[in-house]
């Protein structure tokens, strides 16, 4: 009898472990900043197709950022989705992120320039200047750059976000990387001379301060105007984006600036196979038609078309800044701040 109680207790032991492991090999855990509703729709699409479970944990980019890196090897993260290219690299300068992302299928989704071995984009965003078509004409705006925003002739006259901004340091990192240090330095001070008003708000209230008259352009990412025209953010910013138009910078040399939305490998992550088949995922036509029609950002891969609302309201047809990589965003990014800071960008 002892010995029947003692293989009982034995085989229960083992198909406990057995569970705790399968438990374990049947999950994904997600330091997530990314606050949409439609992406937990997405990973639950995810967990109905594969078994896998995911664990979100939300929070703001700095509190995640600063949980993986005190952590360290006992961090539970998997992946660290975020909203931007130099977030993802700041990350892995710090040492947080290890290299894996590079499945024939990832590797023949996302251009070379939009990933790395240890983060990739799953979705596609412009930072473009908005404007005024009742008081900035064709001809001001003819072959305008993101350098022609530090022109005179646009003094007092443009809104632009805090240089604490991660989109407006990734936007000047990729300045630094295209025309040096010294260059950008220049462009900032001049910049800074333009500004219509001391930096303040998200990119929401730059195009609003556009419609209201209080600038005639601004500097803002391609998805929040269309946000704004869905009616989502109520019909005050519906009126004031349909007070403004678009532009994109750079059209006749090196192409408008992109940025990512990116899913980063954390170092010592437990499922790792599992984070490879949900970025795989995320990559995949369904994902991408649910990322353009929801956050109305533009598509990864090719073949997906982005949301109707970007498409008549934004386009299509113009060219995107594909020689610079992403991962220059996090290289450059302290150089990216001390330019600003010296030039008065508050």
């Amino acid at each position: 009898m002892r010995r029947l109680m003692k293989k009982i207790t034995t085989l229960a032991l083992i198909m406990s472990l057995f569970a705790s492991a399968f438990a374990i090999a049947s999950e994904v855990n997600i330091f997530n900043a990314r606050h949409y509703k439609a992406d937990g729709e997405l990973y639950a699409k995810f967990t109905n197709k594969t078994g896998i479970k995911v664990n979100l944990i939300n929070g703001k980019s700095g509190a995640l950022e600063k949980r993986i890196l005190e952590e360290g090897a006992d961090s539970s993260a998997d992946l660290y989705i975020t909203a931007d290219a130099g977030r993802c690299g700041a990350m892995d300068a710090k040492g947080a992120l290890q290299g894996g992302l590079t499945s024939a299928a990832i590797k023949s989704a996302v251009p070379s320039s939009f990933r790395t071995s240890k983060w990739v984009g799953i979705a596609k965003r412009a930072r473009i200047i908005y404007y005024s078509p009742e008081r900035v004409t064709g001809a001001e705006l003819s072959g305008m750059t993101y350098e022609g925003l530090a022109d005179p002739k646009w003094k007092g006259r443009l809104v632009i976000r805090k240089s604490s901004n991660i989109y407006n340091k990734s936007l000047v990192a990729s300045l630094i990387k295209n025309n040096g240090k010294a260059a950008t330095a220049a462009w900032a001070e001049g910049v800074v001379a333009n500004m219509a008003r001391t930096p303040t708000g998200n990119d929401r209230a730059q195009i609003m301060a556009v419609a209201a008259g209080e600038a005639d352009i601004a500097v803002a990412n391609t998805y929040y105007l269309a946000l704004m025209l869905s009616g989502k953010k109520g019909p005050e910013q519906q009126a004031a984006a349909k007070k403004v138009k678009a532009f994109f910078p750079n059209q006749n040399d090196r192409g408008t600036h992109m940025n990512v939305s990116c899913a980063a490998l954390v170092k010592g992550a437990p499922n790792k196979a599992n984070a490879v088949k949900l970025v795989e995922f995320l990559l995949t036509p369904e994902s991408q038609e649910h990322f353009t029609n929801n956050t109305f950002e533009f598509p990864m891969i090719d073949g997906v078309s982005p949301s109707p609302l970007v498409v008549n309201n934004l386009g299509l047809d113009f060219k995107q800044d594909m020689k610079t990589k992403l991962a220059s965003y996090g290289k450059n990014q302290a150089a990216a701040v001390e330019v600003m800071t010296a030039a008065g960008w508050k």
